[in-house]
């Protein structure tokens, strides 16, 4: 481009010596200068300029085909334009390294514009870290970088006060102005950032502890509730039938009738002790199933037995194709019992509705009653522990643990349940269980 440039202002010059002299037109040679110059820097404009003022003297300065100068005024016009050329060379070069420096804190600036939502706005510092460590080598122009936690082992080191929680690693054979660059800005806005995720962690962590606290605290409450008054009242009721069977004669109707209020009462602190039992495992993660292949329609039988040994309260409606699935049935037909047991309890006189059909991917149970239905916005917490709905009918007392456990062990062994309902229509509890192909027959 320098060759090209001053090649075409030397033949621009010559129409223009008809109209003005020679020494004059010198000046269009700085065009050549600035441009490269700007483009390319001071050296290349430096020699340009030389390149310059020697075809000027060549073939504009008498005499023409020499790099003499006979005239003494060609001589000022000649050391004027190249005094002249070297300075715009200079101020060139100076514009083009303040716009350099300029465009390179834009990027810097944009950097840390990009990397604040990286490092703020995501699950956790330690989880963005390779992304931000792309980001910001991508835009330094760097073969690698990486941001790393814990005590530095290389590297810049990043500081939060006088504490140090991380470091910044590049490669070692970048440039010394590079290394400087890093050093005195990117550094520093690398540094706030990093204190600023980490400190953001910390107040999560607290608020996830703060909640977690709260909820323990809930969940004992509730608990002492339970117990205060779902295990007092059996054991009040079994400690009366005992004490009137020790101290008085009684005949043995009486006998009969206090022997099984004792069996009864019994039964329901036996049911309450395991739900508890039950929800304290799921709780704790030591639900762990056993999945082998069982069938829904005997699980759901089984369950609905126990429950109802007469066949009286559940209406059954099952496909008679339905595939078998990988579950606990253990788990699985303790959960069908609380989900039965629940809709019994609702639904009065009338009979509970029991539902099995193959939709899809999955084998929908579908458990409806004739209750007064749930309100729309406690579908979703009837399945926590030791909540009850308000606006139970008198006599339909519970633990709040049946539902909780219903969902409990449905999602240990893959599957789905939500309840649709709507107020004074009864509700529908629907348990959706994944299929699985047989790789064999199975007998």
């Amino acid at each position: 481009m320098a060759i090209v440039s001053v090649a075409g202002i030397t033949a621009l010059i010559y129409p223009l010596r008809e109209l003005t002299p020679a020494s004059s037109t010198g000046v269009l040679y700085l065009l050549a200068v600035l441009l490269v110059s700007t483009i390319w820097g001071l050296r290349l404009g430096l020699l340009t300029s030389v390149a310059s003022a020697a075809a000027f003297n060549f073939f504009h300065l008498p005499p023409t085909g020499r790099l003499t100068i006979a005239d003494s005024e060609n001589w000022v016009a000649l050391s004027t334009f190249l005094v002249a050329a070297i300075v715009a060379s200079a101020v060139a070069e100076l514009a083009r390294s303040r716009a350099g420096e300029a465009e390179e804190r834009r990027r810097e600036a944009d950097l840390a514009a990009e990397l604040a939502p990286i490092l703020l706005g995501g699950a956790g510092v330690e989880a963005a870290l390779d992304e931000a460590s792309a980001k910001l080598a991508s835009a330094l122009g760097l073969r690698t970088a990486s941001i790393e936690l814990g005590p530095p082992r290389g590297g810049f080191v990043l500081r939060r006060g006088g504490e140090e929680i991380g470091a910044l690693v590049v490669p070692d054979d970048i440039s010394p102005r590079m290394r400087q660059r890093l050093g005195e800005r990117v550094v520093p806005a690398l540094e706030a950032l990093l204190a600023a995720a980490l400190e953001r962690d910390r107040l999560q962590a607290e608020v996830v502890e703060t909640r977690a606290l709260r909820r323990s605290d809930e969940i004992k409450t509730a608990l002492l509730r339970t117990v205060s008054h779902d295990l007092r009242t059996p054991l009040t009721a079994i400690l009366t039938a005992g004490s009137a069977l020790v101290e008085g004669e009684l005949s043995r109707t009486d006998r009969e009738e206090l022997g099984r209020a004792i069996v009864e009462e019994a039964e329901r602190l036996t049911a309450l002790v395991e739900k508890l039992l039950d929800l304290s495992r799921l709780q704790a993660g030591a639900a762990e199933p056993r999945r082998e292949w069982c069938s829904v329609d005997e699980v759901l039988r089984e369950a609905a037995g126990a429950l109802d040994p007469a066949g009286t309260r559940f209406a059954f409606s099952i496909d008679p194709d339905l595939p078998l699935i990988r579950a606990d049935a253990a788990q699985l037909e303790r959960a069908f019992a609380n989900l039965l047991e629940n809709a019994a309890r609702y639904s009065g006189r009338e009979r509970v509705s029991v539902r099995a059909r193959v939709v899809g991917e999955r084998l929908m149970v579908r458990v409806v009653d004739r209750g007064p239905g749930i309100a729309p916005r406690e579908l979703t917490r009837i399945f926590e522990a030791f909540y009850r709905a308000p606006g139970v009918p008198d006599g339909h007392t519970g633990s709040g643990l049946g539902l909780a456990i219903v969902k409990g062990f449905v999602e240990a062994n893959g599957g789905r349940v939500w309840a649709e309902s709507l107020p004074g229509q009864g509700t529908s509890f629907v348990v959706a269980l994944p299929l699985e192909r047989q790789e064999a027959p199975l007998p």
